[in-house]
């Protein structure tokens, strides 16, 4: 059975005419748990980390490679941002409709007022599709390059694609 964040985010991408593939497998809150249940699809495995800066009024969602390792002092000095924190549950449930282990930019759907900033690694052009959790971590979704760009201009959030190392 599917849940219903599943189910938003393939309705979603149908209605925009997105095309993908997903598949089902054993939870996977964390890399290395999703690692055992990725299938061989060719894709980037993405890691996704969701911020807030010092003040709390801005958010982020920062996706890179899942084989990479990100220091946050660095990402601070690489965003110029400020001081920046691991945003709560609460704060991830608010801007994004989602729950800690199933972060990825498919809880964009659900920023309605486009609060949170994108910020993807540039090395991740340089793969042909990418992989996701589509909003719960039950299911993984394999997107092309190219109708992923298609998804984030649908969405409508602001992004960037920067070097993360």
């Amino acid at each position: 059975m599917q849940s219903e964040r599943i189910e938003k985010v393939l309705n979603y991408l149908g209605d925009k005419g997105i095309e993908y593939t997903w598949y089902t497998h054993d939870e996977a809150p964390t890399i290395e748990i999703a690692r055992t249940q990725w299938h061989n699809d060719g894709s980037k495995h993405c890691k996704n980390l969701f911020f807030r800066n010092h003040k709390g009024n801005r958010h982020y969602l920062v996706v890179l490679d899942c084989e990479q390792d990100l220091d946050i002092h660095d990402l601070e000095h690489r965003l110029h941002q400020g001081k920046l924190s691991f945003a709560s549950p609460q704060r991830m449930e608010r801007y994004l409709g989602l729950q800690p282990g199933s972060v990825s930019p498919f809880g964009l759907i659900n920023d309605q007022e486009s609060h949170v900033h994108l910020f993807l690694d540039a090395n991740l052009r340089k793969h042909a599709s990418l992989s996701f959790h589509p909003n719960d971590n039950h299911a993984t979704v394999v997107i092309s390059q190219s109708e992923f760009m298609r998804y984030l201009e649908a969405v409508g959030n602001s992004y960037e694609f920067i070097e993360l190392y």
